[in-house]
C-alpha cells in the first residue's frame, strides 16, 4: 500500500506540473489515494494591507521576504496557498523555499526545498487571485513553525497580507532564500502574500476554522509565543488521541466586522473564501459581531448579525460542515461600552445561547467574565483595554472548549 501511494503521489506531481498557473488557483479534485486528502494546517486571511503595514524599506520588489508559520498538524507532504487577492496588478515570485526553523530567522539548511508552481520555479499571479504550489515532500512536524522564504520580482503598490500575524517576519535584500541567519534582515510584524499552508493527511483527518475577528487574530498575545486562542485549542486537540488529526485554521482580522463596516472584507463576504473553500474543513467556530456592535447606533444591528449567522449555518450545513457559536465576549469598561451596545450584546448572546440555531454553543464569554461584574472582562483575563484578552485569557477560552465536538 505504500508503494501504491507513493507511485500515485508521483503521478499527482507530473499531472500538476503540466496545469497552468491559472488552474492551480483552486486545489485538486483528486488525491493521490483514497486513504489520504488535503487538509489545512494553517492559514492567514488575505485583505488589503493598509499603508502603515505595508513592508518596511526596500520593500518586497527584487528582496527577499522569509516568514514563519505555526502550523497544527504534521505531514511529510505540502502545498501552499499563495493570494494576490487584493493587487492592483500582478505580483511576481522568482522562487520560493520551505525550511525547517534553526531560531527565527535562521533556518536548517539541510532541510531547505524549492516549491514549484506548475512545474516551475517562479510564478506570476494575476490580481485577484491565488495560486496553489505544486505538492512536495517535506517533513513538517506537527505543531512547529516552518519558514516559507519568498525572492519576489515586481510586486504591485497594492499589498496582500495579513498585518495582525503576531509573528515576526524578515525582508533583506536580493536574492538570500538559502541564506541561513538573514544578517542584515529587516524585521516586520505581518504576513504578506502567504495565504494557506496544508498537508497530506489520513481520510479521517479534518480541520476546524476559528472565524472572527482581532479577538480570534490574537491581539493581546505575545509576539510570537503562539498563545492565541486557536493556537491553545490546537495542542489540546493535538494531546488528545481522539482529535490528534484535528487541523486548526486561524480566520481572524483585527479590527474585521461581521456585516459592515470594519478592516478588511466582512466575515459574511469572506465566508465562502475562509471556511467552506478550506481544504478539509469539518467545523467551524464562529466568534464575531463585537465591532458590528461598538461601531453603530442602529436598532438593526443585532437583527442583523443574527441574519448573518443564519446564512452562515444555512451555507455550512449545506456543505456538511458543523458551526458552532460563541457569544460576543464582554466589554465593559472599554471604548465600546454603552446601555445600547451592551443590549444589543444580550440580545444576540441569548440568541446564540438559546435560539438553537448553531450546532453547538460555547460559552466562552462566562468562562473570561468577571464572576464579580459579568459585564466586564476578569482582571485576570484582561489584556488592559477591556475588550481584548492577554494570553492567559485566550489559554482559558481554549481550555474550555469540549473536545469531543470534534471527534467524529
Amino acid at each position: 500500500m505504500k508503494q501504491l501511494c507513493t507511485l500515485l503521489f508521483t503521478l499527482l506531481v507530473l499531472a500538476c506540473s503540466d496545469q497552468s498557473s491559472e488552474d492551480s488557483a483552486m486545489p485538486p479534485v483528486d488525491t493521490p489515494a483514497e486513504n489520504v486528502k488535503w487538509v489545512g494546517t494553517w492559514g492567514a486571511s488575505p485583505q488589503l494591507t493598509e499603508p502603515d503595514n505595508n513592508p518596511p524599506e526596500p520593500g518586497l520588489a527584487d528582496n527577499t521576504l522569509r516568514q514563519f508559520a505555526y502550523v497544527s498538524l504534521g505531514g511529510d507532504q505540502l502545498r501552499l496557498q499563495i493570494s494576490n487577492e487584493f493587487g492592483d496588478g500582478p505580483v511576481t515570485l522568482k522562487a520560493v523555499h520551505v525550511a525547517q526553523v534553526k531560531s527565527a530567522p535562521a533556518i536548517e539548511e539541510s532541510t531547505d526545498v524549492a516549491v514549484a508552481f506548475s512545474g516551475s520555479s517562479d510564478v506570476t499571479i494575476p490580481a485577484g487571485e491565488a495560486v496553489y504550489s505544486d505538492p512536495f515532500e517535506f517533513r513538517l512536524a506537527e505543531q512547529s513553525t516552518v519558514a516559507v522564504t519568498m525572492h519576489f520580482g515586481d510586486v504591485p503598490s497594492g499589498i496582500t497580507g495579513h498585518p495582525g500575524s503576531r509573528t515576526t517576519s524578515y525582508l533583506a535584500t536580493g536574492e538570500a532564500l538559502t541564506v541561513e541567519t538573514l544578517p542584515e534582515g529587516k524585521a516586520t510584524e505581518h504576513w504578506y502574500y502567504l495565504s494557506r499552508i496544508e498537508v497530506m493527511a489520513p481520510a479521517s483527518a479534518a480541520a476546524v476554522v476559528a472565524l472572527g475577528d482581532s479577538l480570534t487574530d490574537g491581539r493581546g498575545s505575545t509576539t510570537n509565543g503562539n498563545d492565541r486562542w486557536p493556537d491553545a485549542l490546537s495542542r489540546r486537540l493535538r494531546a488528545n488521541p481522539a482529535t490528534s488529526l484535528v487541523g486548526v485554521i486561524n480566520a481572524g482580522i483585527g479590527g474585521n466586522a461581521l456585516v459592515a463596516g470594519g478592516l478588511g472584507p466582512t466575515v459574511r463576504q469572506r465566508f465562502d473564501r475562509d471556511v467552506l473553500s478550506q481544504s478539509g474543513v469539518r467545523w467551524v467556530i464562529v466568534l464575531a459581531g463585537v465591532n458590528d456592535i461598538g461601531g453603530s447606533s442602529s436598532p438593526n444591528v443585532a437583527k442583523n448579525l443574527i441574519a448573518a449567522y443564519q446564512g452562515f449555518l444555512d451555507k455550512a450545513h449545506a456543505e456538511g460542515v458543523l458551526v458552532y457559536g460563541v457569544p460576543i465576549l464582554p466589554f465593559g469598561g472599554s471604548s465600546y461600552d454603552s446601555t445600547e451596545h451592551e443590549q444589543f450584546r444580550q440580545e444576540v448572546n441569548d440568541w446564540i445561547l438559546n435560539g438553537g440555531g448553531f450546532d453547538a454553543a460555547l460559552d466562552l464569554a462566562t468562562v473570561v467574565a468577571d464572576p464579580t461584574d459579568p459585564l466586564r472582562l476578569s482582571p485576570a483575563y484582561d489584556s488592559g483595554d477591556n475588550l481584548h484578552l492577554n494570553p492567559a485569557g485566550y489559554q482559558a477560552m481554549a481550555d474550555a472548549i469540549d473536545l469531543s465536538l470534534f471527534e467524529e
